[in-house]
């Protein structure tokens, strides 16, 4: 892999959000991609809430990916996963979308994480962080995040549909039956712990 920095963007990086939405316009516009569009103020709202990670290649933005909340932080998307053209095959999606995630975790521990993508890729990644594809129906129901559809250029289909389904295919990770599992694990090894104490 080159040698990218990837980190979670600060006020530093403001500069760049022009250069993060003409990534995203420009792969909007490719065939069988659902981008919404962005404009360069909620970029720039993104990174100042410290919910954007950025990829850079020496002054360059190589890549960029961005979380939003919904439900009162009881849903968390990660959204807008932009690798350019000229830095793709390096890993890099991958290394962004494991540093968003890994940032969504810190901020909201509790919240289920979800996205929509119609990149093959992209659901390989998810698969490997532990999204599995559900039907819209398991996503947020906040018609804020659906609203923010409405620029990608497939809407219409969604829009027939009812948010029902669209060229998208949903994944979510919940962390509430992992919780679940590190809990009876924790509790199992107390079990053997107490089990194998001498008698006083």
């Amino acid at each position: 892999m080159k040698p990218f920095q990837i980190f979670t963007a600060t006020q530093e990086h403001l500069p760049y959000a022009p250069a993060v939405v003409d990534a995203i316009n420009d792969a909007s516009k490719v065939k069988g991609t659902g981008l919404a569009l962005r404009t360069v103020e909620y970029i720039e709202s993104k990174i100042r809430e410290g919910k954007a990670v950025i990829a850079l290649y020496h002054d360059q933005v190589a890549g960029f990916c961005y979380i939003e909340c919904w439900e009162h932080q009881r849903y968390v998307a990660t959204s807008g996963l932009i690798v350019r053209p000229e830095f793709r095959g390096n890993g890099l999606a991958e290394a962004i979308k494991k540093e968003a995630f890994h940032l969504a975790r810190r901020k909201f521990p509790t919240a289920k994480m979800f996205g929509l993508t119609t990149s093959l890729a992209v659901m390989k990644i998810n698969s490997r962080l532990g999204f599995v594809p559900v039907t819209f129906t398991e996503l947020t129901t906040d018609p804020e995040f659906w609203k923010g559809c409405e620029s990608c250029q497939y809407f219409d289909v969604l829009e027939r549909s009812g948010n029902k389904n669209c060229l998208c295919t949903g994944m979510i990770f919940d962390p509430a039956p992992k919780q679940k599992q590190w809990k009876r694990k924790k509790s199992s090894s107390l079990s053997l712990e107490d089990s194998t104490r001498p008698m006083q």
